[in-house]
């Protein structure tokens, strides 16, 4: 048995094992974390020295619309050989799954993309970021806060338009598509039997691009929504005298906050704030786009046109549609921001998967786990910098 010491794990307010704590983790003659053991403040156990650095699991990113030029709702059986070549760049940068995020878009093509990932599920080999279930971001959203998401492919929530975008058909065509989550609006009228349809399958529900008041959002969170998509983006802001969504989801405390930490869409103070209110509902996410992994300028997104500018993406009307940031800077920058690196790990490794529902700690998670699947974290002073373990 190999052993590492001295090793810190990410945590948040509600994980059992303190700020600070060490922790000596064994590692097999395959490679395999074997065991976590605790250790006293001060002691100096045997093994390779790691000197504070923290131990997690990979990232987990649950918004994400494409990248390398690929736009998740426009995938073609033509796409797969590329679909695979950003599932190694996800990889290479951190990330162990993702939950594919289609925007707004036609019923054919939304279907066509379906299974499209279906098949890319299929050939996952190591190596490669896992496809989780699809993330359909619409076409339930208010229109008043769909933000980039075109007008023309918006619907009225209901049970048949549900099901003739997720559904399989009886006829033998394209069977029920994997699907891991829903962000809508659910102030709608209709959406009520949505989001119950939904939870009844499984699917987790977010508030997104929602007009929501705080009593229509708590309405929601009680019926089972889970989730905020972007927090303080494309809905109500947290204002003194209407609260909003964002107040509801903090006073009930376990609504996740799905969160952009680009510091554009959410300002770093906001960004902040908001983890040390809740810092086991901060969940990170990139939003990247489908220029993620290329150069920035002139990208093409649908029929439209999409300026890149420092990791940011907006519609040439100024409209602001997302980043081309990896999902662990997002990381870097929160912990940048906050000085609690442990808290901005958790939220982007941990917590994403709490939404999904495997809500074991972070030692859990890691025993089973190849040590070069896992990242090593150091805090050089000026901030965090990540490499995978070995």
């Amino acid at each position: 048995m190999r052993w590492l010491s001295n090793v810190r794990l990410p945590s948040s307010r509600g994980c059992r094992h303190g700020r600070d704590r060490s922790w000596r983790v064994g590692v097999d003659a395959d490679g395999t974390i074997a065991r976590l053991e605790p250790t006293p403040a001060g002691s100096a156990a045997a093994g390779d020295d790691w000197g504070g650095d923290w131990l997690s699991p990979a990232g987990v990113d649950l918004q994400i619309n494409g990248g390398l030029g690929l736009a998740f709702p426009e995938l073609t059986p033509a796409d797969l050989p590329r679909l695979e070549e950003l599932l190694e760049l996800l990889w290479r940068d951190g990330v162990e799954a993702i939950a594919p995020t289609l925007v707004t878009c036609g019923v054919a093509p939304l279907r066509q993309a379906l299974a499209v990932l279906a098949e890319a599920r299929g050939r996952h080999r190591p190596g490669r970021c896992c496809l989780l279930g699809a993330h359909l971001e619409g076409p339930f959203l208010a229109p008043e806060r769909r933000g980039a998401h075109p007008l023309e492919h918006l619907a009225a929530p209901s049970l048949a338009a549900l099901a003739a975008r997720i559904d399989g058909d009886p006829g033998g065509g394209p069977q029920p598509a994997e699907i891991a989550l829903v962000t809508l609006a659910p102030e709608l009228p209709g959406a009520d039997a949505v989001i119950a349809d939904l939870r009844r399958r499984g699917i987790v529900v977010s508030l997104g691009h929602s007009a929501a008041d705080e009593a229509q959002a708590a309405d929601a969170f009680a019926a089972g929504v889970a989730m905020l998509t972007h927090t303080f983006n494309a809905m109500a802001d947290l204002h003194r005298r209407a609260p909003g969504p964002v107040a509801a989801a903090l006073l009930r405390g376990d609504v996740a906050l799905g969160l952009i930490a680009d510091g554009v869409h959410v300002a770093p103070s906001m960004a902040v704030l908001l983890q040390r209110l809740a810092p086991d509902q901060v969940v990170i996410v990139s939003d990247a786009l489908a220029p993620y992994g290329l150069a920035e300028g002139t990208h093409r997104w649908d029929d439209r046109t999409l300026l890149v500018q420092d990791g940011s993406c907006r519609l040439e009307d100024g409209t602001l549609a997302g980043v081309t940031l990896p999902l662990l800077e997002g990381v870097v920058r929160l912990a940048r921001w906050s000085g609690r690196p442990d808290w901005a790990i958790a939220a982007a490794t941990v917590l994403p998967r709490r939404v999904l529902g495997d809500s074991r700690p972070v030692q859990e998670l890691l025993v089973g786990l190849p040590l070069a699947d896992s990242l090593r974290w150091h805090d050089h002073g000026s901030g965090l910098e990540w490499c995978r373990s070995a």
